[in-house]
């Protein structure tokens, strides 16, 4: 059941944990404000930010990916490729 809900990753659900994870208002997390240069997201905020991806979906972001992951888009690209993968 919970793969079931977890099949596909809700963009308005990931923008949420993600300006919580970074304490910024959901507007401020659009689909392409960069994480570094437009949320000031730091190493730190960024490992926070995948740490609570990687609980909140059961999947495993490797430091290569991490390394890509630079806006609200490619992160929900990069869960859905994950989830897919895993067979969810």
């Amino acid at each position: 059941m919970t793969e079931q809900i977890m099949a596909k990753v809700d963009k308005e659900e990931l923008r949420t944990v993600i300006a919580a994870t970074l304490d910024v208002d959901v507007a401020e997390v659009t689909d392409d404000a960069l994480f570094v240069e437009d949320l000031e997201v730091d190493s730190l905020m960024a490992l926070e930010i995948a740490v609570n991806l990687e609980q909140r979906y059961q999947v495993k972001i490797g430091e290569s990916e991490l390394s890509g992951v630079t806006t609200l888009d490619s992160t929900h690209a990069l869960l859905e490729e994950l989830l897919r993968k895993a067979g969810r």
